[in-house]
């Protein structure tokens, strides 16, 4: 059996979830170099015994939407506006060792992303910028991020729940369809 159809439900399944998953990132301005928006794709394997239907997007985007824990929300400074972990139930963490780098690139990541932001620190009295601001920056940014961890988006889960609930019925009479026309054809 060809299974055409099922097919294309599972196809316009995936594409949905994928385009609605780039609309969050850009609205949530979690798009800073669009590699994870690019990214985004998907396959649908086929054998005798059934399909599969892979989601494929840079490792990075399964911690951008379920969010990573934090090594130590108390190192953070006690005047930060928001406090304590960001990601609680996240299945990732920072500080696990379960990733390579170490936190001087992760430094150096952020005052990258400080610089294309062009977000620095300014001197109190004379509102100039201050000296070594995109690294200063840097630092503090990769400082916060490290100890409180990021927040889930659910970019992408949000877009695939909301549509896997109405896949079910959508297979059954695809299937339904596609045993038919086999039927129909005398492909049985």
């Amino acid at each position: 059996m060809e299974l055409q159809d099922t097919r294309d439900i599972l196809n316009g399944f995936a594409k949905y979830v994928i385009q609605q998953s780039r609309s969050n990132l850009t609205k949530g301005k979690k798009n800073f170099n669009k590699k994870l928006y690019n990214s985004l794709d998907h396959k649908i394997l086929s054998d005798n015994s059934g399909f599969i239907l892979q989601f494929l997007m840079e490792e990075y985007g399964a911690y951008q939407d379920e969010g990573v824990k934090g090594k130590d929300p108390s190192k953070v400074s006690p005047n930060a506006k928001i406090k304590g972990q960001q990601a609680p139930n996240s299945r990732f963490r920072f500080g696990s060792g379960s990733r390579r780098g170490t936190f001087a690139s992760f430094v150096k990541r952020m005052s990258i992303y400080a610089k294309a932001k062009n977000i620095r620190f300014r001197q109190g009295n004379t509102g100039k910028f201050a000296e070594g601001g995109f690294n200063a920056m840097g630092f503090v940014i990769a400082k916060n991020i490290y100890y409180r961890g990021i927040k889930p988006s659910m970019f992408f889960t949000k877009p695939f729940e909301k549509r896997f609930k109405t896949l079910p019925n959508e297979l059954i009479a695809a299937f339904v369809n596609d045993a038919e026309k086999t039927i129909e054809d005398g492909n049985i």
